[in-house]
């Protein structure tokens, strides 16, 4: 038996105000309920949810919600930029030899996309 795959759940205060940032980073968005009250949004083989906080309070990460790893970290950042969506500049750090930039998104998640280049924390 394996693992197949992980899909983080983000709490957020409007599931389709988050679905559509997330939409302009490429993702699929596929919503249910009358709010929507949840969303399921997908790019190539990574998944993340939305599901909406029903007292209205989001609970945010000390730092990464999500980290999502690419194989051309710079494209992507581009491609991002391109959809008018604003990041952090590029870390370069070298304790665990990912390249990597954040998003925030409208609750104030922070999303890292990274590549790894071969250090002790990449996959």
């Amino acid at each position: 038996m394996r693992l197949e795959r992980a899909m983080p759940v983000l709490q957020v205060r409007d599931v389709a105000v988050s679905a559509a940032f997330y939409e302009r980073l490429g993702f699929g968005a596929s919503l249910w309920g009358d709010g929507p009250d949840f969303a399921i949004l997908t790019r190539g083989g990574v998944t993340l949810a939305l599901d909406r906080a029903r007292d209205g309070t989001v609970p945010v990460n000390q730092w990464w919600a999500a980290y999502v790893y690419t194989d051309d970290v710079e494209a992507l950042r581009a491609e991002f930029a391109a959809a008018g969506v604003a990041s952090t500049e590029m870390h370069r750090p070298t304790g665990y030899g990912c390249d990597d930039f954040d998003v925030i998104d409208p609750d104030g998640h922070r999303i890292a996309f990274g590549q790894d280049r071969g250090g002790s924390f990449g996959l």
